[in-house]
């Protein structure tokens, strides 16, 4: 029996209109499991009804009931201020009783759904169908969550990238990437030219680390994840010698690319290129690349795009196509991110392109030490090893 009113309290159910024949979207919820929710694209309509269970033959009184469509921000750290950037209502119904099994129509027509929906380490957005039962001093809340997904269109400017980086007279390297700009089942193609070894290089890898950011300022909170890890090289290199590098994107759980998401949170990808020497030192170097969600395509469009790809790496005088010219290659002075050590017990400074070594040492860059165009390491003469 309900304490404040007459009868049990009612068990409130949605549905979304069509929900049984729309598209389903597998999200990874926070305990790690993965859940299918509908799906749903900016500018659609969101519409459903809600009915309201009761005994039959018992009432219900209230003093209002409401349909709420809210898009919200939560970051883990503080969930007690959730941050809502959608929030869109309907009056069901004005006080009064409700009655066993009634039904309300809603309808929030074209809604625009600025963010797609998204689990993170230390943050979730989420879009979510809330009804409220509103009494003297309670309130009976029932909540449907569903998934958006945001489209993009093929980017006007596609550059590819290519950079040369290496080591003061012991590495030169030159790595190329077919574009900066994939989506989400697209195939990134490259080469690695070796133009000058005197170091015993054992292996190379390569690895797509997704870097979520949430915060601002003194607060920010960085969590990185490496997605998937490729050897792409097993033996020591010689000069002159090119290295393909084809990679899959469509088996891996990826998002596009997010950017200052309601100044709450970014998603960023990158390219890690790691190379090992004999001695266990680690020299890579890291280049963001964007990522963005398209709609389905035909598999023999696919086909065509992976044949073409193929045949440039077959011939090494073709370079990889862009969409302006005038800025088919970046620059080494362009690229702000370097070949990171990741010694713990050694501090880097960041300079102009360049590899960076996990040894003992520190590695300073400057504009005087890169050398025919490629970004020479220098070990720091102040410091001992």
């Amino acid at each position: 029996m309900s304490f404040f009113g007459f009868g049990a309290g009612p068990d409130i159910e949605i549905t979304l209109d069509g929900e049984d024949s729309r598209k389903k979207a597998v999200v990874r919820t926070e305990g790690g499991k993965q859940e299918a929710y509908p799906l749903y694209l900016d500018g659609e309509t969101v519409s459903g009804e809600v009915k309201m269970n009761l005994r039959k033959g018992s009432k219900y009184e209230h003093l209002g009931v409401k349909v709420e469509l809210l898009g919200q921000i939560e970051v883990y750290y503080d969930r007690g201020n959730q941050d809502c950037f959608l929030t869109l209502h309907r009056e069901l119904a004005r006080p009064g009783d409700l009655l066993p099994n009634q039904i309300f129509k809603f309808e929030f027509p074209n809604v625009e759904k600025p963010y797609e929906t998204y689990t993170g380490a230390n943050v979730k957005l989420r879009y979510i169908i809330r009804v409220s039962i509103s009494k003297r001093l309670s309130l009976i809340v029932k909540e449907k969550e569903f998934v958006v997904q945001t489209l993009a269109q093929y980017p006007d400017v596609n550059n590819s990238i290519k950079m040369e980086v290496g080591i003061e007279d012991c590495l030169h390297i030159e790595f190329e990437y077919n574009r900066s700009k994939y989506h989400l089942k697209d195939v990134i193609v490259g080469k690695i030219y070796f133009l000058l070894v005197r170091i015993k290089i054992k292996h190379m890898e390569l690895a797509i680390i997704k870097r979520e950011t949430t915060g601002t300022g003194p607060n920010t909170v960085n969590e990185n994840e490496t997605i998937a890890k490729f050897e792409i090289m097993d033996g020591a290199p010689v000069k002159g010698e090119s290295i393909p590098i084809r990679v899959f994107l469509s088996g891996y759980d990826l998002t596009p690319t997010m950017r200052d998401v309601n100044k709450k949170f970014s998603v960023r990808y990158y390219l890690n290129l790691v190379l090992v020497d004999e001695e266990e030192r680690r020299y890579f170097k890291q280049q963001e690349i964007i990522l963005w969600r398209k709609m389905d395509r035909s598999r023999k469009t696919f086909q065509a795009e992976l044949q073409q790809q193929y045949k440039e790496m077959q011939n090494p005088n073709i370079q990889f196509s862009s969409a302006d010219p005038s800025e088919d290659a970046l620059s080494a002075e362009n690229d702000e991110s370097n070949l990171t050590n990741t010694d713990e017990t050694s501090p880097i400074t960041n300079g102009k392109s360049g590899l960076e070594s996990e040894s003992s040492a520190a590695i300073d860059i400057t504009d005087e030490e890169l050398v025919n165009g490629a970004a020479a390491l220098q070990l720091d003469d102040d410091v001992e090893g």
